[in-house]
């Protein structure tokens, strides 16, 4: 803004800026390419253990449960990796957040099933479970409904969880595919929050979908969280939810400031082209130190798990076997 004339910078109006504008602008501000350079440097090693972390998991943890443990564990790295494309390509800020978006919608359910997994399998978990309930008054949905009774774990019930968790990874890469080709029909803009626009209402769309989704995985958690305790269960299923945080609520607060006009206007960028970069620069830090985190908790010996029917507990209770013959001995 002007304070003269009251005029605004037209540069502060215009699309996001160009790669090799952002390059001219970072060659003559020695502290932008110092961050740049140092957010690029964090995203390669979030890369590197990532892959290091999957060569692991790879070798010492048997299918199926090796895929959803590498689909987890990359949900950090992945969208560091969009962020920094982002920050680098401005005007890719749409297609890498929509990508980084999908992904952590499958990520959802493949947590879900790694919650099974963890146990033992759908199998086992139901062999040991069959006679108990679950509570279904959980975050995000029914936190607020506790007179809701608990319901018996059957066949059919996995069934819907998972089919609660499924459908957001199905419907959020649709919309997201769907999003895209309005755009490229200019009927789409994220920095449009008018009621007549279609990114309002596909946004709220999202969301309702992002609750259900994340609903059953609520359910689940709070039934094995004392289960698997000795599998650092709580700490893993914080990783989850703070990237699940910093990737979709941290984003949208941003953004909304930088529509509405709080995020002042720096040419060659935008108020919004500012704030998405100030979002970006965040999560590469954020998600860097998630990635080391997530490395110490899932780089570990995976011993096989026994469920013991004969245990009087309202929870499941879980016997990590240390050695072939601890079994025998503990009965000796």
């Amino acid at each position: 803004m002007d304070d003269l004339n009251g005029t605004i910078n037209p540069r502060c109006l215009g699309d996001r800026p160009l790669t090799m504008e952002v390059i001219n602008y970072l060659s003559v501000n020695v502290f932008g390419i110092t961050l740049y350079t140092i957010l690029t440097f964090m995203t390669l090693v979030s890369i590197t253990v990532f892959l290091d972390m999957c060569a692991y998991i790879y070798k010492k943890v048997p299918y199926p449960k090796k895929t959803n443990i590498i689909w987890v564990i990359g949900a950090a790295p992945v969208i560091s990796t969009m962020c920094c494309l982002g920050l680098w390509i401005p005007r890719a800020t749409m297609f890498a957040d929509m990508t980084a978006n999908s992904y952590f919608a499958i990520v959802i359910y493949k947590f879900l099933i790694l919650l099974f997994e963890e146990c033992g399998g759908e199998e086992a978990f139901l062999r040991y479970s069959e006679k108990k309930t679950i509570k279904v008054s959980t975050g995000p949905c029914c936190c607020c409904c506790p007179c809701l009774p608990p319901v018996s774990i059957t066949r059919r019930l996995l069934f819907l969880l998972k089919l609660g968790s499924l459908q957001y990874a199905i419907l959020k890469t649709v919309f997201s595919i769907f999003s895209i080709a309005l755009w490229a029909n200019g009927n789409f803009d994220i920095s449009t929050l008018s009621i007549y626009g279609t990114a309002l209402w596909i946004n709220l769309f999202v969301g309702v979908l992002t609750i259900i989704g994340l609903w059953p995985i609520g359910i689940m958690f709070m039934h094995v969280r004392k289960t698997l305790r000795t599998l650092k269960i709580m700490s893993k299923y914080a990783m989850y939810q703070l990237v699940f945080v910093l990737s979709q609520l941290q984003a949208a607060i941003i953004n909304i400031l930088a529509v509405n006009g709080v995020i002042a206007c720096s040419p060659p960028f935008s108020s919004v082209a500012r704030g998405s970069t100030f979002s970006q620069q965040l999560m590469i830090v954020e998600l860097f130190v998630i990635t080391l985190v997530t490395r110490m908790l899932y780089r570990r010996i995976y011993e096989p798990v026994n469920l013991d029917p004969h245990e009087n507990d309202n929870e499941m209770n879980v016997k990590i076997s240390l050695c072939p013959n601890s079994v025998e001995e503990h009965t000796a």
